[in-house]
């Protein structure tokens, strides 16, 4: 599912669903003395470690499940207040904050810190240069006992909430509302995820497993779509690493050694910690718009490993959908400097605006460890991940099992949300809203065991089919089926044909998923749309992808095509398959010809194909993250290389075949992560075809004539432009992500994205194949590497991308496209 149908499901769900506990809140704003607001002050309870930053708008919450009585607030270049608390609960404070008065021997720093003699600048290069030695690194091999809990809730739920129409007959859930003790909100839990693993580390090897031993959810087991978000979300990170990635952006870490550019540093305080005597340094952004984030950290002093560490992401970071993100990590001493996480929590709070008063959904990861061991060394065999290994005794833990064995309790919200998930699923009215909104984020309507769809091809048109109406469906038992049907027919009310597709699945091997598949599909089709083909008989259809285009287009073909494989996926992430084709082409438009010369004489000419291959392929996705355990399982949508070679020989006579060749094709995509420069893609793509064939068989270079950015085509040249019977491409994109736009300030708060780009083909067509030609299309191959070169913004309206596409040759081609613009909608964090 694509991930912005995740989240509109994940907004559904937190639809459905004070103060009872501390004994201390305190919500307000820290002003100065012209009620300007103080962003990044710091607040902190009288007599605890326990201390919060204001936003960048001077707000702030706190609170403790112990009574506190005053309230200490201070903020570089502004004089420290205390503040008597009266009351256990105390919201809406006002703190004014005076300037500083009189500088003795304490140095403030105001504004952006100075990068020389400043004392935390010396403790930071102190931690760069020990960041090797600390905490797991120091020890050959590790392993320890993790405990997981993920939780989603509903936030701001007020009276006027609760008393919606929307809710009637399901008031019952809101006897769970409580109050975050990070931004004072009241929120409602809906969903909740328990896992108990074992981690099992090398230094040696530079490898990590990580055996599950169980888990449990609250009502949402089967629907890979959620589980697959939560996994894409709260990717592990390592504090000290330069960047830190989250949901799909780098962040520069506050202990990374580019952070004296970004970040500001002040040297706060110092105390006994666990009996360890550490420093405590503050540190909040630069400048606004970057991915930074704001609060602080305690730092032994002579090992210089972090004992605890608290910061919040900016509220002008440009991210999107994302409120708040708040990180906490605390390390304990192990043989007296050995430091060790034992507790990492991380909340983001996403909304669909960032407004103050917006509602929104909590996402809550804490994890625990426990039990650590050292240099029990495994062989390397022991690593080896498995393939497509469940073990289904993990979900069917007892509740007595869950309470002798997770590493803290619930607490009594967490629990009873349990228990009002597996209510509210019976709730009609809940059931029948879940419904449509899944609907609307697979694409699918389920009828028992049977899926409807996808809905979103129902409608379609090309020039050749007129208006086309298509209608599908596919088995649906489980995200973890063993096999599957599916099929689609169609209709064109301009040629008056229906169409078809229909193919079968089924996995003979769960462990090494070894599946094998068929199918025939009868269709129109754009074949050169793609240089990397498929033989896919239900892949997508790029001669009905689009409602408008830039120019005509009738170079459509009509295609018969029925394929048998099998593959095989016996490493992790490497996957074998072979396969054996049948198709037949030809023109459907009597604008377009197939038509080649048959004979030696240049006499006779054919206008149909057709062909038999067999093919045999590799594929290797390095880092690549799967949900589900079927025949069919989606990628969780984060960034892997991909490494693509194919092998095909065609046949001559076998099932009346026209032509016997060889074709070699390879892909390679790497994204590349630039830290807080942004992303780049990478994209290679060779070819060669061994023998003579006519055009239905050559490569053609993809052109796009729509008006929208489709994958791996080149922006400015028509279908057909250029035919190669070998070819290279290069693609290369790299989105800054808003860093050059986030520095303008009359642009700043757009939260635009820059965009830059570049495409190559070279490629050549033999004598023989041009001579073969009898289409009356002009075989033109990109003998001088034809180029173009785009800059795009990204991020307009949170949804929306334009991208302008120059020429940078070939100009006087017939009916060139000098320049265009295209457009995309997408979901982007």
């Amino acid at each position: 599912m694509n991930k912005k149908y995740l989240f509109l499901v994940l907004f559904f769900i937190v639809s459905f669903f004070s103060t009872l506990l501390a004994q201390t809140k305190v919500s307000g704003v820290v002003v100065d003395k012209s009620n300007q607001p103080v962003p990044f002050a710091n607040v902190v309870l009288k007599g605890s470690n326990l201390g919060v930053m204001s936003n960048e708008d001077g707000r702030f919450y706190i609170e403790s499940p112990t009574t506190y009585t005053t309230l200490i607030v201070t903020s570089v270049g502004f004089s420290d207040r205390e503040i008597t608390l009266d009351k256990a609960i105390n919201y809406n404070f006002k703190v004014q904050l005076n300037d500083v008065e009189e500088l003795k021997e304490v140095v403030i720093y105001t504004g952006k810190t100075s990068k020389k003699n400043n004392p935390a600048l010396d403790i930071l290069r102190k931690i760069w240069a020990r960041k090797r030695k600390n905490g797991l690194y120091q020890f050959d091999q590790y392993q320890m006992e993790k405990y997981e809990k993920v939780e989603f809730d509903m936030n701001t739920i007020d009276s006027a909430f609760m008393k919606s129409k929307l809710f009637k007959g399901m008031e019952f859930v809101f006897k769970h509302v409580d109050t975050s003790r990070v931004t004072g909100k009241t929120y409602l839990p809906i969903f909740i995820n328990e896992s108990l693993s074992d981690v099992y580390g090398s230094n040696k090897l530079n490898k990590v497993k990580e055996k599950l031993k169980a888990n449990k959810n609250s009502g949402f087991s089967d629907n890979q779509q959620i589980l697959s978000f939560i996994k894409d979300l709260y990717s592990d990170y390592n504090i000290y690493n330069n960047h830190l990635t989250f949901f799909d952006k780098s962040f520069t870490s506050p202990l990374s050694k580019t952070g004296i550019d970004v970040y500001n540093y002040v040297l706060r305080d110092s105390a006994f910690i666990d009996k360890k005597w550490c420093y405590n340094i503050l540190f909040y952004p630069r400048r606004k718009n970057e991915l930074t984030f704001k609060g602080d950290f305690w730092v032994n002093d002579t090992t210089f490993a972090i004992k605890k560490i608290n910061m919040a992401v900016t509220k002008s970071a440009n991210i999107n959908w994302v409120k708040d993100i708040y990180i906490e990590q605390e390390f304990e001493v192990e043989n007296d400097s050995v430091f060790l996480l034992t507790r990492d929590h991380m909340m983001s709070d996403f909304a669909l605006n960032k407004k103050e008063e917006s509602k929104g959904v909590y996402g809550k990861r804490t994890t625990l460890y426990q039990n650590h061991k050292f240099n029990i060394e495994k062989p390397a065999s022991f690593y080896k991940e498995e393939v497509n290994y469940i073990d289904n005794e993990v979900y069917n833990k007892s509740d007595r099992y869950w309470d002798e064995n997770r590493f803290e309790n619930l607490n009594k919200d967490e629990r009873g949300v349990y228990k009002m998930l597996d209510t509210l699923q019976t709730v009609k009215k809940f059931k029948q809203l879940y419904n449509l909104v899944s609907i609307l984020g697979s694409g699918y309507i389920q009828f028992g065991h049977f899926d409807y769809g996808p809905i979103f091809s129902t409608f379609g048109y090309n020039e050749v089919e007129g208006i086309r109406l298509r209608a599908g469906g596919r088995t649906y038992f489980g995200p973890n089926d063993t096999w599957r049907l599916q099929g689609y027919t169609a209709y064109g009310f301009d040629d008056n044909k229906f169409k078809y597709g229909v193919s079968g699945k089924w996995m003979l091997d769960k462990k090494k998923r070894l599946i094998i598949s068929g199918g025939n599909r009868r269709d129109v089709e754009q074949i050169g749309a793609s240089l990397t083909t498929t033989n896919d008989v239900l892949g997508r259809s790029f001669a009905s992808s689009s409602l408008f285009n830039t120019s005509s287009n009738g170079k459509l073909t009509n295609i018969n095509l029925s394929n048998v494989a099998i593959e095989m996926e016996p490493i992790k992430n490497l996957t074998f398959q072979t396969g054996f084709s049948y198709r037949t082409l030809e023109s459907a438009s009597n604008t377009f010809s197939l038509d080649y010369y048959t004979d030696q004489t240049f006499t006779t000419t054919n206008s149909q194909v057709k062909q038999s291959e067999v093919n045999f392929q590799v594929e290797f996705t390095p880092n690549r993250k799967t949900i589900g355990y079927g025949v069919e399982r989606s990628n969780v949508d984060s960034p892997f290389s991909r490494f693509f070679v194919n092998f095909s020989h065609g046949f001559k006579g076998l099932l009346d075949s026209d032509f016997q060749y060889e074709k070699v094709q390879l892909y390679y995509k790497q994204p590349i992560i630039i830290g807080p420069l942004g992303r780049t893609n990478l994209i290679v793509e060779l070819g060669k075809i061994y023998g003579t064939v006519p055009l239905g068989l050559l490569s053609v270079v993809p052109g796009n004539q729509s008006y929208f950015s489709i994958d791996n085509t080149f922006n400015n040249l028509n279908f057909y432009e250029f035919v190669t019977d070998q070819y290279a491409t290069l693609q290369w994109e790299h989105n800054f992500g808003g860093r050059i736009l986030g520095r303008i300030p009359f642009m700043r708060k757009l939260n635009w994205r820059e965009i830059i780009g570049a495409r190559t083909v070279y490629g050549t067509i033999s004598d023989a194949n041009k001579a073969m030609n009898a289409s009356g299309l002009v075989y033109t191959a990109p003998e001088n590497a034809y180029w173009e070169y785009s800059a795009g913004i990204g991020n307009i309206f949170k949804v929306f991308r334009i991208d302008f596409t120059w020429r940078g040759n070939y100009l006087n081609n017939p009916d060139a496209q000098k320049f265009s613009i295209k457009g995309s909608f997408g979901f982007y964090f």
